[in-house]
C-alpha cells in the first residue's frame, strides 16, 4: 500500500518533466538540421489533394497516401516536381497546376513576385511570412422529408518565422438547422459538438519545429491513416478534431515513420473527481470527464519504387495519466500494456497494415488491415472463431483509356465488434465518434465511382453505394465471440449519386449534388430522418475557405 501511494503522488510530476524534457531535447537536437517549416494542410480541402493523387498515379511523382494530412512544404515541392514534367501534362492538368502555384508559390518563392491567389492579406520577408483569410460557406439540402442548411463562419491563419517554426490557426463557427451530425449515424459527415441550438465551433491549430527530414509539432487538427476514397478504415478523421503531439521523420527515400500520441474526450463522467458546488447562482454539480488517451506509430517502407508497405499500432489508454512509456515513439504497445498492466485488464490495442502499390501506370491498388483483436488458437474453431478486424481493398484507373477519366472500385468489411470495447473510458472513440471506418462494426460496403476533369477546377463524379450493417451486439451483450458476420440486415443504404464542384478561385467553390438513396432497416438509431427511406435529395452550396 506504501508503495501504491508513493506511486500516485509522484506518476503526474514524473510524467510531466519526462514529457517536457524529451520535447526539449529533441528542439536541441533539431535545431542543428537544415531548414523547412510545416503547416498543415486540411484533409477537407480535397482538391490538391486529388490532384496529387492523380499525378501519382500516372506516375509524375511519387507519393505515401497513407498519412494525411500533408504539410504545404510537402504540397509545394510536389507542385515544383510537376513544373519540370510540364511538357508531359495535358492542358486541363497543366491549367491545375498554375492554377494551385498561385497559392503553393509562398512555400517556393523567396519573395511575393508572382501571379498570386486572392488573400484577405498576406506578409513575407526573410525572417516572416504570415497569410489570414476568411472562411465563409452555406450549404442547403432538400427532399420529400423536409430541407436542412448548415452554413459556417470564421477565419484562418497561418506564419513561417525563421527557417525551423510554422504556426497555423482555424476557427469556425458553424449552424446547423437540423442537427445532422450524431455518433450513432452512419455517414461521413465530421462530427459536431453540438451546444443545444444546432450551432458548433471547431477550433484547430498548432506549433510545429521540422527540419529538413522531419518535424514535431503540438496541434489540434485531424488525421486520416490508410488509403483509400470512400472512408479509411485506420483513422478516418471523422471525430471532432483533439490534441497531439506527433513527430514525423523521413531519414531517407525508402523509409517514412509517423507516431501521435493525443488526448482524446472520452465524454465518460468521473464521480470521484465530480463535485458539488453552490454560489449565489445556485447549488450545482460539476461533472469532469474521465481522460482518455491515443498512442500509435505507422512505419512506411518503400522497396520497389512506387509500392509502399505500411505498419504500425496503437492503444487507447486510460487511469494513467500521460504515461511516459507511451511515448515511447518506436514502441510495440500491446507488449508495453501487458507489463504496465500485468495480472489486470489491459488497455485497448489495435495493429494494422496498409499497401499501396502504382506500379502499374494510370493504376492505383490499395488494401489496408485493422486488427483490433486477432487469436489464431480460435481462428479455425467453429464455436468460437471472431477475429475483430476490417479490411479494405481497392483501385482507381486514372487517365485511362480516356484523358481526365478515372474510375474507382472499393470493398470493405469489418466484423462484429470491431473498434468496439466494453470498457467506456477504453473506447476507440473521442466525442463518442469512431475513430475508424465511418460504418462502425458488422457490416460492409461496395463503392463505385466515374470521374471527369473536362476542364481546371471542375469535377464531375457520379458514385454508387451499397452498404449493409448487421446486429449491434455490443448493445445486445452476451459472448463475444462467435458472432456471425451479416446474420441479419439491421440497416441498409444504396444511393446513387451524382456531384459537381467548381473552383472558381483557390480555396472558393461552388457546388451541387443530386443523391437517391433507399435506407431501410433501423432508421431511427443510424439515420436523420431527412433521408429516411426512398428520398431524392438536392443540395447545393458556395464556400471560401475550410
Amino acid at each position: 500500500m506504501l508503495i501504491k501511494d508513493l506511486r500516485i503522488s509522484v506518476k503526474k510530476p514524473v510524467t510531466f518533466y519526462v514529457l517536457r524534457l524529451t520535447i526539449l531535447v529533441s528542439l536541441i537536437l533539431i535545431t542543428f538540421f537544415s531548414k523547412g517549416q510545416e503547416i498543415f494542410y486540411h484533409i477537407s480541402n480535397i482538391t490538391v489533394y486529388d490532384f496529387l493523387d492523380e499525378m501519382a498515379n500516372v506516375q509524375l511523382i511519387d507519393l505515401n497516401t497513407a498519412i494525411k494530412p500533408y504539410s504545404r512544404k510537402f504540397i509545394a515541392s510536389k507542385l515544383h516536381e510537376l513544373e519540370g514534367k510540364k511538357d508531359i501534362l495535358n492542358p486541363r492538368q497543366l491549367n491545375d497546376l498554375e492554377f494551385f502555384l498561385k497559392d503553393f508559390n509562398k512555400e517556393l518563392k523567396p519573395d511575393k513576385n508572382f501571379k498570386k491567389r486572392f488573400d484577405i492579406f498576406y506578409y513575407k520577408d526573410s525572417l516572416f511570412t504570415f497569410s489570414i483569410n476568411p472562411i465563409l460557406g452555406i450549404r442547403y439540402w432538400t427532399n420529400d422529408n423536409g430541407s436542412a442548411t448548415h452554413w459556417w463562419n470564421g477565419a484562418e491563419a497561418f506564419a513561417y518565422i525563421g527557417r525551423h517554426i510554422g504556426l497555423y490557426a482555424s476557427l469556425r463557427d458553424n449552424h446547423d438547422k437540423e442537427f445532422l451530425s450524431d455518433p450513432a449515424y452512419l455517414n461521413q459527415r465530421p462530427g459536431a459538438n453540438y451546444k443545444g441550438n444546432g450551432d458548433y465551433s471547431e477550433m484547430r491549430g498548432g506549433i510545429t519545429w521540422s527540419w529538413k527530414w522531419g518535424s514535431l509539432g503540438l496541434v489540434k487538427d485531424h488525421f486520416m491513416w490508410g488509403n483509400n476514397y470512400n472512408g479509411a478504415n485506420i483513422f478516418s478523421g471523422r471525430t471532432p478534431s483533439f490534441a497531439q503531439i506527433y513527430l514525423n521523420m523521413k531519414p531517407v527515400k525508402w523509409f517514412e515513420f509517423r507516431y501521435v500520441h493525443c488526448w482524446l474526450v472520452s465524454e465518460v463522467v468521473d464521480s470521484s473527481r465530480s463535485y458539488w458546488y453552490s454560489n449565489s447562482y445556485g447549488t450545482n454539480y460539476r461533472e469532469v470527464y474521465h481522460p482518455r488517451y491515443l498512442a500509435a506509430n505507422l512505419f512506411t517502407f518503400t522497396p520497389f519504387k512506387r509500392l509502399n508497405v505500411s505498419f504500425g499500432n496503437s492503444i487507447i489508454y486510460a487511469d494513467l495519466g500521460v504515461f511516459p512509456t507511451y511515448l515511447i515513439p518506436l514502441a510495440f504497445f500491446k507488449s508495453i500494456d501487458h507489463t504496465v498492466n500485468h495480472g489486470i485488464d489491459n488497455m485497448n490495442s489495435q495493429l494494422f497494415f496498409d499497401i499501396s502499390s502504382r506500379q502499374i501506370k494510370h493504376l492505383h491498388l490499395y488494401g489496408t488491415l485493422f486488427l483490433d483483436e486477432l487469436s489464431t488458437s480460435r481462428m479455425f474453431d467453429k464455436e468460437r472463431h471472431s477475429n475483430f478486424w476490417s479490411w479494405k481493398i481497392g483501385g482507381k484507373l486514372s487517365n485511362l483509356p480516356l484523358k481526365n477519366f478515372s474510375v474507382t472500385a472499393e470493398y470493405t468489411r469489418t466484423n462484429p465488434l470491431t473498434f468496439q470495447h466494453n470498457v467506456p473510458t477504453l473506447r476507440f472513440e473521442s466525442n463518442r465518434y469512431n475513430l475508424g471506418h465511418y460504418l462502425k462494426d458488422n457490416d460492409q460496403e461496395i463503392y463505385l465511382a466515374l470521374e471527369a476533369k473536362p476542364i481546371r477546377g471542375l469535377w464531375i463524379q457520379l458514385s454508387y453505394l451499397s452498404a449493409k450493417k448487421g446486429p449491434d451486439y455490443d448493445s445486445l451483450g452476451g459472448d463475444r465471440l462467435g458472432l456471425p458476420f451479416l446474420e441479419t440486415i439491421e440497416w441498409e443504404n444504396k444511393t446513387f449519386s451524382i456531384k459537381a464542384r467548381y473552383e472558381i478561385i483557390n480555396d472558393g467553390f461552388a457546388f451541387a449534388k443530386y443523391r437517391y438513396s433507399n435506407i431501410t432497416g433501423d432508421v431511427n438509431k443510424y439515420t436523420h430522418p431527412l433521408w429516411y427511406g426512398k428520398t431524392s435529395t438536392f443540395s447545393m452550396g458556395v464556400n471560401f475557405g475550410f
